[in-house]
């Protein structure tokens, strides 16, 4: 029987070795899921609760005197301002927010007044406005702490506009 001798040149063991090297970059590539950015999650929960404290303040403003009215309806807008701030930021990561929920009540869907209904709840108060607006501080104060560059900013810049809203633009107002 003839020996055959078999050789193996260094061409083929660096075309073997990039080949490897592909195949099992591609294997590890469809194995791994995405990571979703922690800070989607710290934006939308911020975004959310921005919208609630708007429409907290705008339903507060039923029932009290007019320049409570006029602080309460400041306070609304500046979370509203907020909110939009927190969508275009979410927008611009790549993960836009759901669209914000109507705030038109079911007014027009109330049967008339029988005996027995059950009244309507009564407005929130200005008091529960100020609690919201600690809680948004607090809570967008920390959240703009585990952040850096423009997120943390505008999460400072939040929980500051918070800060001044219950502290300077409702002193007094809530009591």
């Amino acid at each position: 029987m003839p020996h055959t001798e078999t050789t193996v040149s260094r061409r083929r063991v660096l075309l073997g070795t990039a080949a490897l090297a592909l195949l099992g970059g591609a294997v590890s590539a469809c194995g791994s899921a995405p990571q979703r950015d922690p800070a989607l999650d710290i934006l939308n929960a911020e975004l959310d609760r921005a919208r609630k404290d708007s429409q907290l303040a705008t339903s507060a403003t039923t029932g009290v005197p007019p320049q409570v009215a006029a602080a309460l309806t400041a306070v609304a807008a500046l979370r509203d301002a907020h909110a939009r701030a927190l969508a275009d930021e979410l927008t611009r990561m790549g993960s836009p927010p759901p669209a914000a929920p109507s705030s038109t009540t079911e007014t027009s869907a109330t049967p008339a007044a029988t005996t027995g209904a059950t009244p309507p709840p009564a407005p929130p108060t200005p008091q529960e406005v100020v609690a919201a607006l600690e809680q948004a501080a607090d809570s967008t104060g920390r959240a703009a702490a585990g952040q850096s560059g423009y997120r943390a900013g505008l999460l400072a810049s939040i929980a500051a506009a918070c800060t001044a809203a219950h502290t300077v633009t409702l002193a007094g107002q809530a009591s």
